[in-house]
């Protein structure tokens, strides 16, 4: 058995104690493996073992790695900040984009969609906890631009993404994640039909299971430490 399979065995037992801890099927929960800086080698190792979904940052490097697996049933999440200039090439080789924060990307992303392709999956990106140096919408805006986003053809609005600054403890981690998920629910109680909310990684996803996160986005508990990124 590979590192990587180990690996990925012992994050789904995260998954499956955290979900048991915080008294959820553990089915309610997805994990997406973040494969950004790591080649197709490693996907290949990955899916050998059942994993299908992968999130890159960096579209150029992951264009490149999407067209080498094209063989293989993999699901293609992009999670970094698209710029106006990449739109192109998110929307014509992802199958979901977890960072949209702007009505112009979302509007960009669905004009640009090839005819033929199933809707692109989105959620929002969301400033959940004001941090000075990350992406996302206010909290406050996201229910105007939720709503905007879902009436773009060619695109399906599914969530909410959070990357909360990191959080001294446990309990101060489930308060942030909690702020996202009541977040969720008020725009679920607003008649939007959302599915997907992308909260925890590697350091905190048991806070952010125990908050009632359905995807958690892991990197380096199942790849190990990163080198230098790519290009975007």
């Amino acid at each position: 058995m590979t590192t990587i399979a180990q690996n990925l065995g012992a994050v789904r037992a995260r998954i499956a104690a955290a979900c048991a801890a915080a008294g959820r099927d553990a089915r309610e929960v997805r994990l997406l493996a973040v494969s950004k800086t790591f080649g197709p080698e490693a996907v290949r190792e990955a899916h050998a073992v059942g994993q299908t979904a992968f999130g890159e940052n960096y579209v150029q490097e992951a264009v490149a790695k999407i067209e080498a697996l094209r063989g293989l049933p993999l699901e293609w999440h992009c999670l970094g900040p698209v710029q106006g200039n990449k739109t192109r090439l998110v929307a014509e080789h992802f199958d979901w984009v977890h960072s949209v924060d702007r009505l112009r990307i979302a509007e960009r992303l669905s004009a640009q969609r090839p005819e033929g392709l199933a809707p692109l999956q989105v959620c929002l990106q969301v400033n959940i906890d004001a941090g000075a140096n990350k992406s996302g919408v206010a909290p406050q805006d996201a229910l105007a631009l939720a709503r905007a986003v879902a009436q773009l053809p060619h695109l399906a609005l599914r969530g909410l993404m959070c990357i909360p600054e990191p959080a001294p403890d446990f309990d101060a981690a489930c308060a942030v994640h909690g702020r996202a998920r009541a977040l969720f629910e008020q725009l679920r109680a607003a008649g939007l039909p959302l599915d997907t909310l992308s909260l925890g990684m590697t350091a905190d996803l048991e806070a952010a299971i125990h908050a009632g996160s359905t995807l958690v986005r892991v990197g380096t508990a199942i790849f190990g430490q990163r080198t230098a990124p790519a290009a975007g």
